[in-house]
């Protein structure tokens, strides 16, 4: 169940041509994908790309009209192979992942897919992601590219050049014989616009005419002495021959006046975010028209050297706007500068930032800095409007960072993780710390307080792998954790299957919550829903003692507390030989929430009886020792100022953000705290049973209250 529906929205994929589009930027790569006669589409889902999983899932009627073959493939790695079908047939196919994150699982496959070459279009459209808001290491995708010599497309982030790269992508890829990759930013996926749409086009060639009619070629097989050759015709064919289409299609594009004593290089991501910080300083306005040249590489790799090199020929100096690191195209132009003996001085990295996100004030600051060392008059249009940077610099403004605490990710309200390692702090309060590796998920915030559990981060599904190095005679046991996504991407053989292969004497928790959560909430393998489309409900502790774990324990419900701190501590003291591996199971409250909400909605719209259980702190009882807190960390559970002169502390309270998940008062019964957590039932639509009983107990509480009233002293 993903976190979105696209069902609405993906009526608009039926526009033809001459229509208005308005929407979304995922939808729109989307439209163009159809326009463009794509034959099969596949990829694996990760921000900011999750949304176009989404939307080609829910978008299956038109995809099967059209006889588009789609498929969420189990990995980036898979879906990169799944390109390989454009190698031998005229077939376009696009895959999609996650920047980085996805290319280094995918790059054995890009590997052999640029070195063959591809006969019909291949697409890779990936979602990069900078700052400090990423979860992701800040690699570039631009390595890769330059790795495998596969070329990179970065649109303007607008609905009509995303679209144009998208029809453009594929032609540049057949006329090269390479894949294209395409690059969109988070900004660029979410960004909301309108163009004029095409009719979709069914695939020119289908799978099935390729089926019936197999194909091969020795020459596109990845095999000496074909891969040398193959080599070759990257340099002396497919090179030149994806310049000269660039050229002659202007991919690249020039803004602003023709002259000018300086200039402006950027990637054409960066346009939008360029053209605000100009604004603010006085130099372009709300259209766009810049009184800077500017010229914006919509295509990053390869570089076009004539056009370079004619851009700065006659200017004093040029801004090199470049995000991420390390700085490849800075570098490129440089030498193209040198070579071509134009004196045009090469400025970026130093004024701008070495890495980080390129919003529009961190290039305000860099735009300025440039100009006051190479064009100052321009300077003196500078707009008075205040810029992020002025506001920052307020002093009210930078106290509040003295007063206001930091809030890093963390487990979501009724999250069924927190529980597991509210267990396994108990368990390391009896056995002692243990050496933990984590792994990619939203178990990976365990890392945070009050857990503060983890050491390591290797990558999907790698947890367990991570702590191989571990597996030495020891008093204690190497634990790790990964969830039931990274298990079936990459943690079944690498992790599971090595620490079995290996006898490794380790405790591996695979934490089950039915779904992809971190990316979405999409359906994985060992999800409990049915899916018409997809083969669900395949168990994973079927599938570890399938390749020959022997110590596997299940948990079905990992609220209970108790119940999960006394299986790890088995585990921990196992003398069985092996792997012992426990699958902690319960359902991601996120998407519980989306599910059941809509239908106890219904309910009671309807007038049936429906109970939502809530929780609470008796403040008479709470002693104010927050324990619990140190132990779930629950968003829902707080504190609040208590009237009882003989308390100094604040006492624990529940907000009405609570789901009644019940792990504070699990957490406080396993570790012996105290009883002042209750639970209510808040029925709604009572029956008349229902409302005597209310009556009944409200009369007896009553009674118990009056009588502890009058029987309190009185001090004069």
């Amino acid at each position: 169940m993903a976190e979105r529906s696209f069902a609405s929205e993906v009526e608009d994929l039926r526009l033809g041509e001459g229509e208005v589009f308005r929407g979304e930027g995922i939808l729109a790569i989307t439209k163009a994908l159809l326009q463009s006669g794509v034959a099969y589409v596949g990829g694996y889902q990760g921000s900011p790309i999750s949304h176009l999983m989404d939307v080609l899932a829910d978008a299956k009627d038109v995809l099967d009209e059209l006889g588009v073959h789609f498929e969420s493939s189990a990995s980036e790695a898979a879906a990169a192979a799944m390109l390989s079908a454009s190698v031998m047939y005229p077939l376009r196919g696009a895959v999609t992942w996650k920047s980085t994150a996805g290319t280094n699982v995918a790059s054995d496959a890009l590997t052999n897919l640029s070195s063959s070459g591809v006969n019909g279009g291949a697409l890779i459209i990936v979602g990069e992601d900078f700052g400090e808001g990423s979860s992701i290491p800040q690699e570039r995708t631009h390595a890769f590219a330059m790795k495998s010599q596969m070329w990179m497309l970065d649109p303007r982030p607008n609905l009509p050049s995303m679209v144009d790269a998208v029809e453009t992508g594929f032609e540049l890829s057949e006329a090269s014989n390479t894949p294209v990759i395409l690059q969109v930013r988070i900004r660029a996926c979410h960004v909301h616009g309108q163009f004029t749409t095409k009719a979709n086009r069914p695939p020119r060639y289908t799978m099935q005419e390729a089926l019936q009619n197999p194909q091969r070629d020795l020459n596109r097989i990845v095999l000496p002495p074909a891969s040398y050759l193959q080599d070759k015709q990257k340099l002396n064919e497919r090179w030149p021959a994806a310049v000269k289409f660039i050229k002659e299609r202007r991919l690249n594009e020039w803004f602003g006046p023709e002259e000018g004593e300086v200039g402006i290089i950027l990637q054409g991501g960066m346009y939008n975010s360029l053209i605000r910080a100009l604004q603010y300083l006085g130099l372009a306005d709300v259209y766009g028209d810049s009184k800077i040249p500017l010229y914006v590489m919509n295509v990053t790799y390869p570089l076009i050297d004539d056009e370079v090199a004619k851009f700065c020929a006659g200017k004093r100096a040029v801004l090199m706007v470049e995000e991420g690191h390390p700085e490849y195209l800075e570098q490129a132009v440089n030498t193209i500068l040198r070579r071509r003996d134009i004196n045009a001085r090469l400025e970026g990295k130093g004024m701008l930032p070495l890495g980080g996100d390129y919003t529009a004030d961190v290039l305000t600051k860099g735009v300025e800095t440039f100009l006051e060392a190479h064009a100052k008059p321009l300077l003196g249009n500078r707009s008075p409007m205040p810029t992020a940077a002025g506001v920052l610099s307020n002093p009210k403004v930078k106290a509040l960072a003295d007063v206001v605490p930091q809030r890093p990710a963390g487990f979501c309200t009724g999250c069924p993780e927190r529980p597991i390692f509210a267990a396994m702090k108990l368990v390391e309060q009896e056995l002692g710390p243990h050496q933990i590796s984590s792994d990619i998920g939203c178990h990976l915030f365990s890392i945070l307080p009050p857990f503060n559990l983890g050491g390591t981060t290797m990558g999907y599904g790698l947890g367990p792998a991570s702590a191989s190095a571990f597996n030495v005679a020891s008093k204690k046991k190497a634990v790790s954790f990964l969830g039931d996504g990274g298990f079936w991407h990459n943690g079944l053989s690498s992790s599971v299957g090595n620490a079995v292969f290996n006898k490794q004497d380790q405790v591996i928790v695979v934490v089950d919550n039915y779904y992809s959560s971190a990316t979405g909430g999409q359906d994985i393998l060992s999800s409990r829903a049915e899916n018409e489309r997809r083969s669900t409900n395949n168990s994973i502790v079927t599938a570890v003692k399938g390749i020959g774990a022997k110590w596997v324990r299940q948990i079905d419900r990992t609220y209970d507390v108790g119940k999960m701190r006394d299986t790890l501590k088995e585990a921990l003291t196992s003398n069985e030989p092996g792997p012992k591996i426990i699958v902690a199971s319960s359902e991601c409250m996120l998407n519980k929430q989306r599910r059941v909400k809509p239908l106890f909605d219904k309910a009671v719209k309807n007038g049936e009886r429906a109970i939502k259980q809530r929780f609470g702190v008796d403040e008479d009882v709470c002693t104010g020792d927050h324990a619990c807190m140190r132990l779930s960390g629950c968003p829902s559970l707080s504190v609040k100022h208590t009237n009882d002169p003989l308390k100094d502390d604040p006492v624990a309270a529940i907000d009405q953000t609570c789901v009644g998940c019940g792990n504070c008062g699990e957490v406080a019964e396993a570790a012996v705290l105290c009883p002042s957590f209750y639970r209510a039932d808040v029925i709604n639509n009572p029956t008349r049973w229902d409302r005597s009983v209310a009556r009944v107990r409200e009369a007896v509480i009553g009674f118990l209250q009056r009588r502890r009233e009058a029987r309190r002293p009185v001090f004069i």
